[in-house]
């Protein structure tokens, strides 16, 4: 078999459509974190950023979003370096720490809905920030 673009290229030589083709569409990334200002961890919650369609797990505004959002991170290979909050699934830090794709991402298996199947998406657990009210009452256990 031959081998697959991500699996020979280094991130930061990828095209910016190879880039852009690694993520998986699982919208995890979208969901917000709560900072616990004594310990430094994370706590995820079930809150997606407002430009999040949350059936379909993208952003509604891609190319905008940045400007619509001040705190929306544009990823990039160097960025790898020090964001410790990318969902463990995600592909950019599989990669980066040179994990393999998983089965049910959709470069592997050829399905967008894979993701979604495999309950590795935002899909039918989180409510719109414009909704949410108190973000401490939406605390989640499931890892991100």
């Amino acid at each position: 078999m031959t081998p697959r673009y991500w699996e020979t290229k280094r991130l930061d030589a990828m095209t910016r459509n190879e880039w852009e083709g690694l993520c998986d569409g699982c919208g995890k990334c979208c969901v917000h974190k709560l900072l616990d200002d004594e310990t430094g961890e994370l706590h995820p919650t079930n809150i997606a950023c407002k430009l999040l369609d949350r059936d379909a797990a993208r952003c509604t505004d891609y190319s905008r979003r940045r400007a619509l959002i001040p705190d929306c991170v544009r990823l990039t290979p160097r960025l790898l370096e020090t964001i410790t909050w990318l969902p463990s699934t995600c592909a950019y830090r599989l990669l980066h720490e040179g994990e393999p794709l998983p089965d049910w991402h959709y470069l592997v298996c050829g399905d967008r809905e894979a993701v979604h199947r495999a309950g590795e998406s935002v899909r039918g657990w989180t409510v719109s920030e414009t909704e949410a009210g108190d973000p401490e009452h939406h605390l989640v256990d499931r890892e991100l």
